[in-house]
């Protein structure tokens, strides 16, 4: 055997054991201390899963805020990269990266709307992106765990405003949409029964799954409402809408409504139209605190084709973020987007349209009523004048 050879059988083993080391022996080696309250007592450092990481959303500042308590903030965008919930195609682990990168054309100093008449960003509120929540992709009870510690940990947060009685409000880049149940034990915490607006091409109020036969199997995305009405986490005075998925038979949507939830229909906006929706809702859910949960496969798969559970005969994006506008001004707790997979993507098209209406959310929550369509009118008539002077 050459000298080098030989070299190189010693030298080699020393460096994969370094390159190991470097990887994965970052997290921490004792179990969680069970009684601890926040992030940082139960799990330590904020440290990225190969699948997550810095990217901020549109621009806005970047803060490790499960790390860093000093940092006061009115909203926050979290990630919480999980897929370990979905029943077909997964990927959502992507999801917080890929609604980031479809931020990009995003800014502070370009966020101004005609439709929304602000920008979110200087609204005078603080807007900071709080990284993702470092999820374990092996074990499902301890990343919903790790999911559920998060978000208490920054509702308990002071606003940047500084008054005690104002809780920050949340906008979660999903992941699967299993996240919500983590996230609704966080809330009704700090609110009691949460009220949840459901914008999905499902249900997600099914008991269960055939081979679902340990606890922790039994929680998916699509079992998840379910779950957080056993649990007494949901009021019975939600709503979804959007919903086109093929049923085992009536037996589920009698199910859906002792869970709680009236039913609005993808074909519904033929017949209704979006007003009339935005009625339906808003009289649903009253001044009660109401949670948004939108999977993005309420939308078409034209528009967007990323995700995990494709469904024909969606709504278009147009359509949708003229409902959301009509929400503003309910008692909103907090919103995700979820189940945006962009490895089906094309061309960015999916985490495009997510990052839009991130932004649709952020005005919806700094927005005291619904913009009137008269204000819209005015924008145009003050453009059509600016033309018509420049001519």
């Amino acid at each position: 055997m050459s000298l080098q050879l030989s070299l190189l059988l010693l030298i080699l083993p020393v460096a994969l054991a370094h390159h190991d080391s470097h990887d994965y022996n970052q997290l921490p080696l004792t179990q969680p201390d069970a009684h601890a309250s926040t992030w940082l007592e139960k799990y330590g450092a904020q440290i990225d899963q190969p699948f997550s990481g810095p990217l901020s959303f549109a621009h806005i500042p970047y803060t490790r805020c499960l790390e860093d308590e000093n940092t006061p903030f009115d909203i926050a965008i979290l990630g919480m990269p999980f897929d370990t919930g979905v029943t077909y195609r997964p990927g959502a682990r992507f999801g917080p990266y890929g609604i980031r990168s479809g931020s990009r054309r995003q800014r502070e100093g370009r966020g101004y709307t005609m439709s929304w008449k602000l920008n979110p960003y200087t609204s005078g509120a603080t807007i900071i992106d709080c990284g993702d929540v470092p999820v374990s992709p092996f074990d499902n009870a301890l990343a919903v765990d790790q999911m559920e510690v998060a978000y208490s940990t920054l509702l308990a947060r002071k606003t940047a405003s500084g008054a005690a009685k104002n809780v920050p409000k949340i906008v979660s880049l999903g992941g699967d949409h299993t996240i919500v149940l983590p996230i609704l034990r966080a809330l009704y915490k700090k609110y009691g029964p949460i009220t949840v607006i459901h914008f999905d091409a499902h249900l997600d109020t099914w008991p269960g799954y055939a081979g679902a036969i340990t606890e922790q199997s039994q929680i998916t995305h699509g079992t998840f409402f379910y779950l957080a009405h056993q649990e007494g986490l949901i009021t019975n005075s939600s709503i979804h809408a959007g919903i086109r998925t093929k049923l085992a038979g009536p037996e589920d949507l009698e199910n859906d409504l002792e869970v709680g939830f009236q039913l609005i229909s993808a074909d519904d906006i033929d017949d209704l139209g979006v007003p009339e929706i935005v009625e339906r809702i808003r009289g649903r859910v009253g001044s009660r605190p109401v949670y948004l949960s939108l999977d993005i496969d309420v939308l078409d798969p034209s528009v967007a084709p990323a995700t995990g559970t494709p469904e024909p005969a969606g709504w278009h994006a147009r359509e949708l973020k003229r409902i959301i506008r009509g929400l503003a001004g309910l008692n909103f707790v907090g919103a995700d987007i979820v189940e945006v997979s962009p490895a089906y993507d094309f061309a960015e098209v999916t985490t495009t349209v997510a990052a839009d209406l991130v932004h649709d959310f952020l005005s919806m929550f700094l927005s005291q009523a619904p913009p009137s369509s008269e204000s819209r009118t005015n924008t145009n008539k003050i453009a059509t004048a600016k033309d018509d002077r420049e001519l």
